[in-house]
């Protein structure tokens, strides 16, 4: 941790600091080891700090070109320290340009390389922070960051698969949502005032409607904005708020369809992350608790941890620690136990992560042809409502004649 502190020397003169401690009982120990008195002191949150920087931030794309550029030039034979100064000349984005800064810092005060992307965890998961920690203690830093630039680069191609699948249902829904309260309120008043005009009375059906719309329209300046903001309430507590994510989790779960893809995607986050731990030298059983933070799966997470707890821990090998756990599919289980014997456990779950990859990006397209067609039908059966509601009054009407 980083403190700042105002402490006063022995002749009374008043100075001011940073120090790095373990916590304020070290920090105070260090500055009484200096004959300081301290007057105040505070923990620092670091230069880079987790902020914004005229809105930018550490993207995904930003942590690939990192990891990649400094891969290249450890493999070229350019030092760490001076890896980090020619990222930081070239470097524009201040938010960026800060942390590297930050992590200079901390190598010329003899700190290791993680360190720093341990300070803010909210950028950098505990994958990324160990991977780099394995790298830096077996000397295979290069290869780990080339690795991770590879591993970064397939989750972002992911990400935007599942995105660009799911942006036609949402623009389909918004629209067809607006064109209906814009009929509803706008054009269905308009022509109900007609009806009643003429003295005619519609059907009860029709009524209803333009009830519906006269309401909405008497009160659209109030309505339109309570749309608006449930909206917004709405996407606020399923992004931003842990009840929301978890409320989200829940459904997907139990969705049919939509749980199977949220579970192909979980396992090829595990089989990708395990591989990669493995690869990087962690040890299993720091590797299988790593993973089941990372996986995004109550059911996988905790199947995970009790193959490390109450599996390896107690001398089962890593296929019978599996085979204990139904949660898996019996390919995986199957795989691990084999590749386990041979010796290339790492290989295979890189395998399976491939697998699971082309899964998640099928199950995607399966998932989109399954919602499209119910929202076309809940569009079409809102839509002939309204339909309805004005063309019976009309041939009633012309009947009538």
């Amino acid at each position: 941790m980083k403190f700042r502190y105002t402490a006063a020397q022995l002749d009374g003169k008043i100075i001011e600091g940073e120090l790095d401690a373990q916590g304020t009982a070290d920090a105070l120990q260090f500055l009484a080891g200096k004959g300081l008195r301290p007057i105040s002191l505070e923990q620092q949150k670091g230069k880079f700090g987790g902020k914004k920087f005229f809105g930018e931030t550490v993207t995904v794309a930003d942590k690939v070109f990192l990891t990649r550029y400094l891969s290249l030039m450890l493999k070229s034979g350019t030092d760490l320290f001076s890896a980090i100064n020619i990222l930081i000349n070239d470097f524009d984005k201040a938010a960026l340009k800060a942390l590297l800064v930050e992590i200079r810092t901390n190598l010329e005060k003899g700190n290791p390389f993680y360190s720093t992307f341990a300070n803010y965890p909210r950028y950098f998961s505990p994958v990324f922070i160990n991977l780099i920690k394995a790298g830096e203690a077996s000397g295979s830093l290069s290869e780990v960051l080339d690795d991770l630039s590879v591993s970064l680069d397939q989750q972002q191609e992911l990400r935007n698969k599942v995105r660009a699948a799911l942006i036609y249902p949402v623009i389909l829904l918004v629209l067809s949502f607006l064109m209906l309260l814009f009929l509803v309120t706008f054009a269905i008043p308009k022509i109900a005032n007609v009806f009643l005009g003429s003295g005619f009375t519609p059907p009860i059906f029709s009524r209803i409607v333009f009830a519906v719309a006269f309401f909405l329209n008497a009160y659209a300046v109030i309505i339109f904005p309570l749309i608006a903001g449930g909206a917004f309430g709405i996407w606020y507590f399923i992004a931003r708020t842990n009840a929301g994510k978890d409320a989200l989790y829940f459904v997907g779960t139990h969705a049919p369809v939509v749980n199977k893809v949220m579970d192909k995607l979980a396992l090829q986050r595990m089989t990708s992350t395990l591989s990669e731990l493995l690869k990087a030298g962690l040890p299993i059983i720091d590797s299988l608790e790593i993973t089941a933070d990372a996986v995004g799966s109550e059911k996988f997470r905790l199947s995970l941890q009790n193959i490390s707890r109450e599996g390896i821990s107690k001398g089962l090998t890593l296929g019978e620690a599996f085979r204990k756990e139904a949660a898996f599919p019996q390919v995986v289980t199957n795989l691990i136990a084999i590749s386990e014997k041979a010796g290339h456990t790492e290989e295979i779950l890189k395998t399976l992560s491939t697998f699971y990859r082309s899964e998640v990006d099928s199950s995607i397209k399966i998932l989109v042809a399954f919602i499209e067609p119910i929202l076309l039908l809940a569009i079409g059966v809102m839509i002939g409502t309204i339909a309805l509601a004005v063309i019976v009054p009309i041939y009633q009407l012309v009947g009538t004649v």
